[in-house]
């Protein structure tokens, strides 16, 4: 008798635990991305994932003054206790670099099938998208037609002593540019031309877009910078505009976004979801249209008339896994040939 009673007791007891245990949600998913593109471009997108799958993104961002090797660092330093499910780099070098200590976990997304073969890993330890160039940009106040270099190397030239900007070529970017002419020229002429460049008195700043500054302030005439500065400072009506350099030699270096997976990350399938968002066209279009301007690489994106396809721009041939080889070694030189 006692054991019905406290069965009739507890059965509805039972049923309201249930019941109300029903109607809690399930916790929202959450992907931990760490990215290296500035925020006023990385954010929209950031943000429109947010909306499409209900997966809530935790961004951690790097400095303009340190691009890519910061985060880069801390996940090297995070390796055998990850943090991050997913890293979203501005450029390539440093992304092989992690793969190349074991940060990275392969993961062939389907979004990535029509990427050209160049600007992806064949295990699928990374995928390219949405690229910017490297370029020079000069003040029109200064400079006319007539005077313009058509080379990067004219820029050892007397001319031009004291009137070049270079972001400092350990990060971002500008390191990855440093790199490639290591890989392309071979160790002894990029060293050679690095050395003219400083014997030239070229202005070293924080980053690209403290070079852009440089040339739109008139503190010199001409500077290194990536296209995405060079159109953010155009649309401002600053008296700046682009040289496409070394069309009828080596081409202008082509770098693309890059993103991967993160070994033993807390939240791979959300990290997984996030990457096959990140290449998608939608994505790569959002990004020619916003300020940045960036170039996608799959020809059937859509994308406004300033921003051209790939193979409008003479792109340098690159073995991005050579230039990642490169990273440490132009590194070592470059920070004793620019001490700070």
């Amino acid at each position: 008798m006692g054991k019905k009673i406290f069965e009739i007791i507890a059965s509805p007891l039972i049923l309201a635990i249930v019941l109300s245990g029903c109607g809690k949600k399930a916790p929202k998913q959450e992907a931990v991305v760490y990215t290296s593109l500035d925020k006023v471009f990385s954010q929209p997108i950031l943000e429109e994932f947010e909306r499409k799958t209900d997966i809530k993104v935790k961004a951690v961002y790097d400095s303009e003054a340190t691009k890519t090797t910061g985060l880069v660092n801390r996940l090297i330093a995070e390796k055998a206790n990850p943090r991050a499910d997913v890293f979203w780099n501005s450029e390539t070098g440093r992304t092989i670099v992690l793969k190349q200590k074991g940060v990275l976990a392969p993961y062939k997304s389907p979004q990535a099938a029509d990427i050209p073969a160049t600007f992806k890993d064949s295990r699928g330890y990374w995928s390219g998208f949405g690229a910017r160039c490297r370029i020079l940009i000069y003040n029109t106040d200064i400079l006319k037609e007539q005077d313009l270099p058509e080379s990067i190397f004219e820029l050892t030239d007397p001319k031009w002593k004291g009137k070049v900007s270079l972001a400092y070529p350990l990060f971002g970017t500008t390191a990855t540019h440093a790199a490639t002419l290591f890989a392309n020229l071979g160790e002894a002429k990029a060293k050679e031309y690095f050395e003219a460049l400083k014997a030239n008195n070229v202005m070293i700043t924080d980053g690209n877009a403290s070079s852009r500054d440089r040339v739109a302030d008139g503190t010199v005439a001409i500077g290194f910078t990536d296209t995405d500065d060079a159109y953010v400072a155009i649309k401002q009506g600053r008296p700046v505009d682009i040289i496409w350099p070394d069309r009828d030699g080596m081409g202008t270096l082509l770098i693309p976004n890059t993103v991967a997976l993160i070994k033993g990350g807390p939240n791979p399938e959300a990290g997984k979801k996030f990457i096959d968002f990140l290449l998608s066209k939608k994505v790569e279009e959002m990004l020619a249209f916003s300020d940045a301007g960036q170039i996608p690489l799959r020809p059937d994106v859509k994308r406004p008339e300033h921003v051209p396809t790939p193979d409008k721009v003479r792109a340098m041939e690159v073995d991005f896994e050579e230039v990642a080889g490169q990273m440490e070694p132009s590194g070592r030189f470059l920070q004793k040939l620019f001490v700070r």
